[in-house]
């Protein structure tokens, strides 16, 4: 997990954080949250890829944890 404070934003997102939360095993992504110039806030979550709404570090850490939580089908 990287989290890190930008002094300008990375459009399309709205906020000045730019993230990479990874959970895999090598060679293979189960889950990734991140933004990137271009495509904004988005996970991937086995093959999907999809929008993120980005609210708060607290909540992506939240919903990053949930994620893994399904993938492993336990708590960590």
């Amino acid at each position: 997990m990287t989290i890190w404070r930008l002094p300008a934003q990375v459009p399309p997102s709205q906020h000045f954080l730019k993230y990479s939360l990874f959970y895999g095993l090598p060679g293979e992504r189960l889950v990734l949250y991140d933004n990137e110039r271009g495509k904004g806030d988005h996970r991937h979550y086995g093959l999907r890829e999809e929008k993120y709404h980005f609210v708060s570090v607290e909540r992506l850490m939240s919903d990053f944890k949930s994620d893994v939580e399904k993938v492993r089908g336990e708590p960590i």
